[in-house]
């Protein structure tokens, strides 16, 4: 089977980012698993497979909001406010993956670490919103949380790229225009 340039073009024109969700059903393991895949089919220089996962699903969520908060308590990092919104933000949808890149001692191959991850990232929004789920691609409140590393199974080095809230879309929201392209061509 091929995939048309514009069939590709329309799915990602129609990912979104989303919470609208529906929060009683489940995204099975499986297909999470199955998006993971995808992600590993993202460009990886040197080969280094950077990408870590952890899935967290029904009072693991709270678990993965308490690590994190624990850890900025320590660090006197973020308001009450953050700490609190915090504490709960994860239980928003059914599903979160925690995406993390590898460290790497070469700084060149550390940095290409995290772009093939923010790649895989990309095949993993677009899968789930292939499936019908709604995405949502948050930052981490403290990117090398030890509490959230050690909880995920994460090595200590590893950075925290991406926490993807993952459910059933209930509905889609329009997305904002874009820009116009503008493209430096060079001919000679």
């Amino acid at each position: 089977m091929t995939t048309t340039f514009d069939d590709l073009s329309e799915l990602i024109r129609s990912r979104r980012t989303s919470m609208l969700v529906d929060s009683s059903r489940e995204v099975p393991t499986e297909i999470v698993e199955q998006l993971c895949a995808l992600a590993q089919w993202a460009p990886n220089h040197k080969r280094t497979w950077p990408w870590r996962f952890a899935l967290f699903t029904g009072t693991g969520r709270n678990r993965l909001g308490e690590a994190f908060v624990a850890d900025m308590n320590d660090r006197d990092y973020g308001d009450e406010g953050k700490r609190a919104k915090t504490l709960t933000k994860y239980t928003r949808t059914p599903a979160v993956l925690v995406i993390g890149a590898a460290a790497d001692d070469n700084p060149s191959r550390h940095d290409e670490n995290r772009d093939a991850v923010a790649a895989g990232i990309q095949n993993v929004l677009l899968g789930a919103t292939a499936l019908g789920l709604a995405s949502y691609w948050g930052t981490a409140p403290l990117i090398d949380s030890p509490r959230v590393l050690a909880l995920c199974g994460f090595e200590p080095d590893v950075r925290i790229i991406n926490v993807m809230c993952l459910g059933w879309a209930e509905d889609v929201p329009t997305g904002p225009e874009r820009p116009p392209v503008e493209l430096a061509v060079v001919d000679a």
